[in-house]
């Protein structure tokens, strides 16, 4: 009997070996172990979140497709957010690590001792690919010359009318929705309308309410000076140059004369109290507004809230300023930095970005989604939300997003000057309340205390 020869069994151990590996794979689907990514993000509740929802489709399609999956760790909002990455960046005690991916303002990265240990996207996006999205919206994220903080859903500033109350005011004045489209128009219809509502209490005299509140003085004032063709900025400092006394004056104007609420908080307090019908604010504030406006004697009745772009200077551009914040990747292995990149092209691929913003109240961040949006505005149920998208649709078309510098001395700045010119006009108007007839003059003097109180 002849003898088998080794190489034979070598063959056969092999052969058996392949079948073997093959059976494994074709049992799991043919799909290797995925790469599992894990993020934070701000976008609803940890049990009630639409980006939840879309990662979950994420991970069932495409994820699925290329061996990626995502795992929430954190949903927050952004300052929580904000301060959980500086403490894990300065290794404080307690922490545990970054996640793959997180959402952040540019201001995070800034304070962070090394941005270096993030992804710069362009790494992973070719040049074409990101000239589909909005040039400001990626400019923002750019941070020395690295892209680092990417664009997935952008808010901008809008203006919310109470149409109810404001229709009131016009059967009795005359007023117009077209005189709020430009700033001149509003701060006038704002001091007609404290003397309107002054008017319906003759027993009262002195208690009228303001028409206008803006959530960020500081924007209005920065926006303004650079619609108008000058520097906001001087270095870290502000430029108080002719644009500035043009925008200050009208605001001023109608402020001392109790026209623009000048309290703390946010603009959409003073909207659902009926103490102002008009505002300017942020347009995911859209989730804030209601349908019902509760007076502050508890009475109460159903409003209509419309959005509109928000108002330009009569010779000024038509800029506005655009907000959002984006995600960042930690650098990782290039396996793990490419994963992240499929997801966050699938999130703003056209149809899901916008069916991902109209469930936030944020835009688009590309032109293609932008064109599709009009499709999706007829099928939202509230009309709060088709009149939202209504006004990005023209605020895209008409106005161009202006990004604020990267400075290091911004926030402070902005802290500092958001503070006293609500509280400098607030002394201006109480002592016009009081007797004081100059306007103009008070309004120089809080001009005058709020450049003496901000950094030097």
């Amino acid at each position: 009997m002849r003898k088998r020869k080794p190489w034979i069994y070598i063959v056969g151990i092999l052969v058996l070996a392949g079948l073997m590996m093959l059976t494994a794979c074709q049992g799991n689907g043919g799909k290797k172990e995925p790469v599992t990514l894990t993020i934070w993000h701000v976008y609803g509740g940890q049990t009630d979140s639409p980006l939840n929802d879309l990662i979950e489709e994420f991970n069932e399609t495409v994820g699925a497709e290329e061996g990626i999956k995502l795992q929430v760790t954190v949903v927050s909002n952004t300052n929580n957010i904000h301060d959980a990455v500086l403490r894990v960046a300065n290794n404080e005690p307690g922490t545990t690590g970054l996640p793959d991916l997180f959402v952040s303002y540019p201001k995070t990265v800034l304070a962070m001792p090394d941005p270096e240990i993030l992804v710069d996207y362009r790494d992973y996006f070719s040049e074409e690919e990101l000239s589909a999205y909005i040039p400001a919206f990626l400019e923002e994220g750019e941070i020395d010359g690295r892209l680092v903080v990417f664009p997935v859903a952008k808010s901008t500033e809008i203006m919310f009318v109470d149409k109810t109350l404001f229709d009131r005011f016009a059967a009795d004045t005359g007023a117009t929705l077209e005189q709020l489209n430009t700033w001149e128009g509003l701060f006038e219809l704002s001091k007609e309308y404290y003397q309107w509502t002054d008017a319906q209490t003759p027993e009262m005299p002195g208690d009228g309410k303001a028409f206008f509140v803006h959530d960020y003085h500081f924007n209005y004032f920065q926006v303004g000076v650079e619609s108008l063709g000058e520097d906001f900025f001087q270095g870290n400092k502000i430029a108080y140059g002719k644009a500035f006394s043009k925008v200050w004056e009208p605001y001023a104007d109608a402020a001392v004369q109790g026209g623009v609420w000048l309290q703390e908080g946010y603009a959409t307090e003073p909207l659902r109290t009926g103490e102002t019908i008009v505002s300017v604010a942020s347009s995911a504030s859209v989730l804030y507004y209601e349908d019902i406006v509760t007076y502050p004697d508890n009475q109460s009745e159903p409003i209509e809230v419309i959005a509109k772009p928000v108002p330009c200077f009569e010779n000024g551009e038509q800029l506005v300023m655009q907000r959002g914040a984006g995600f960042c990747t930690v650098k990782s292995t290039p396996e793990r930095e490419q994963a992240a990149a499929v997801f966050l092209k699938w999130l703003t691929e056209p149809e899901t970005n916008v069916r991902f913003v109209t469930s936030v109240g944020y835009m688009p961040v590309t032109d293609a989604a932008f064109d599709v949006l009009p499709d999706f505005i007829d099928d939202l149920e509230d009309p709060k939300y088709r009149s939202l998208y209504e006004a990005f649709l023209e605020t895209q078309s008409s106005y161009e997003f202006y990004t604020a510098p990267q400075l290091g001395g911004y926030l402070e700045l902005e802290q500092t000057f958001e503070k006293n010119v609500r509280s400098k006009l607030r002394t201006a108007c109480s002592n016009w309340r009081d007797g004081e007839e100059n306007v103009e003059k008070l309004g120089e003097e809080a001009l005058e205390n709020v450049k003496m109180s901000l950094p030097k």
